[in-house]
């Protein structure tokens, strides 16, 4: 009988790749196969002494407990990542394992058959893939922290910089000779360049690491267009280049986050004029009404770009000829920043060129369903010439003192110190915020605090050197009417400034 039992059993398990046994009711182990042998090292002579059921290994480990349950309930069961599992190899430890058991019916007589599959390559990887996710979190933690403190850290002398540079040009440039104003304008170009590159590798990490938040709402895009052709009249006048605009005369609703339109707009545009001598610049912008689309176009007959480097064209870093790059200037993130700004939207960017002849950058949005902007809530305010302003620093009052001379009355408080019922007793238009990143739960706190009373509300700006998203959308959502991320200009603050009280 037992031979016959032995003769099936082989019949069905000698051939597997995996370790398998058979055990009876009483634990004993009645078949083992090659594959079994091969593993620990057992001839099924050796095991004869041996049951299931005494094994303090198999106890520990759940295996025992489930053989017996599949006995009793005659179903099968499977159990995960053991290691050292039924018996230990004469030479060296099991590794690790799956086993899956079930329940077989031999002439009336119930047996348990146990698999024992190999996991440990499996394992080890998932081991692997978890520390080195764990390592990418730890990465990214630090890449972040390096950021924040790298924006802190260089914008804000950086704001310094520029708007002293900008005020000493205005006030001295009737009195020092050209060849100190050269040296002003070197000084707050080359600060100005600093602050573009910073800006864009900042953006770019943002971005590729999916952290930016869309800000989405309704505007017109001809304005945008209008705006981003005005800021760059001077270098088209300085290069004698003719600029030429196609718009329309309706204005074309699209649903964008703005920072994302007009940074895509302005690299676009601003590579185009760089990288033409002579000739023209267009910006052309078409409505295809039939697939709900709005295409721009923005031509210029510049150098161009050869067809087999089109292919790399919108990767980070990446330029055609790394000389040409060093005589324009640039760190070769204009683009792929353009075109990661487009997608983001919902839209795509596209580019046909000609070695020689000149580019056209083609992007196109969807249309908004939406007829009208989006409009912003009227603020209470009084006198709208005079400014709180909250911070901790005087480098920032002093600065934004000096900017707004002879135009705005301006009072600082240390916002440790501030109370919201200062705001009352005072007659202030408009308060600006200057937030350090050290105190940004303190800050959004009293900025919840100032919206909450409809008799307290003035224009709220908020100034920082913070400029992820994600951040900057924290504001919003607690009422600020407008975030500048440093540095800025005089012209930025004044423009805030006009747009904010023009709403009250």
């Amino acid at each position: 009988m037992q031979d016959s039992i032995s003769k099936y059993l082989k019949s069905l398990y000698d051939y597997l790749q995996f370790p398998t046994q058979v055990v009876n009711d009483s634990g004993e182990i009645i078949y083992i196969n090659p594959a079994f042998t091969s593993q620990w090292g057992y001839q099924l002579d050796e095991l004869k002494e041996y049951s299931v059921f005494e094994d303090p290994n198999l106890k520990r480990n759940g295996i025992l407990s489930s053989i017996k349950k599949v006995f009793e309930k005659k179903n099968n069961l499977t159990i995960n990542n053991y290691s050292d599992s039924l018996l230990k190899n004469k030479e060296i430890t099991a590794p690790i394992f799956r086993t899956n058991i079930f329940y077989i019916d031999i002439n009336g007589k119930g047996y348990v058959v146990l698999f024992h599959v190999d996991q440990t390559e499996m394992v080890l990887a998932e081991e692997e893939i978890k520390k080195a996710r764990d390592g990418y979190k730890e990465a990214e933690r630090l890449k972040n922290t390096f950021l924040n403190v790298l924006s802190h850290e260089l914008r804000t002398p950086l704001n310094i910089i520029l708007g002293y540079a900008s005020i000493i040009k205005d006030n001295l440039k009737d009195k020092i000779s050209p060849e100190d104003i050269v040296y002003i304008d070197n000084l707050y170009s080359g600060s100005e360049r600093l602050f573009k590159g910073i800006t864009q590798m900042l953006e770019f990490a943002q971005l590729d690491a999916g952290k930016y938040k869309l800000n989405v709402e309704t505007y017109d895009l001809n304005s945008v267009l209008k705006k981003a052709i005005n800021s760059c009249q001077y270098l088209v006048q300085e290069k004698k280049l003719e600029l030429r605009n196609q718009l329309q005369d309706k204005p074309v609703f699209v649903d964008v986050d703005y920072q994302c339109i007009q940074n895509a707009v302005n690299n676009l545009l601003s590579n185009a004029i760089k990288f033409t001598q002579q000739g023209f610049v267009e910006v052309e912008l078409k409505v295809l009404q039939d697939k709900e689309l709005v295409i721009c176009k923005i031509k210029d007959s510049g150098v161009g770009i050869s067809s087999k480097y089109l292919d790399h064209l919108f990767q980070p870093f990446s330029q055609e000829d790394l000389n040409i790059g060093r005589h324009y200037e640039g760190n070769g993130l204009g683009l792929a920043l353009a075109k990661r700004y487009i997608e983001r939207m919902g839209g795509s960017l596209l580019v046909d060129s000609i070695k020689g002849v000149g580019s056209t950058f083609s992007f196109t949005l969807p249309l908004s369903q939406n007829k009208r902007l989006s409009k912003v809530e009227k603020k209470q305010s009084k006198n709208l010439k005079r400014i709180l302003m909250l911070d901790d620093s005087s480098e920032s009052y002093d600065l934004l003192k000096a900017f707004l001379k002879n135009k705005y009355e301006i009072e600082a408080h240390n916002f440790r110190d501030f109370k919201i019922d200062h705001i009352d007793q005072e007659d202030h238009g408009v308060i600006i915020f200057d937030v350090n990143h050290n105190h940004w739960a303190q800050s959004l706190l009293i900025c919840r605090d100032l919206k909450k009373n409809d008799s307290l509300k003035r224009p709220l700006i908020v100034i920082s050197s913070e400029f992820m998203e994600e951040k900057i959308n924290e504001f919003y959502e607690a009422g600020v009417d407008k975030f500048i991320v440093k540095p800025f200009s005089r012209n930025d603050l004044f423009k805030t400034l006009e747009e904010v009280t023009s709403l009250s």
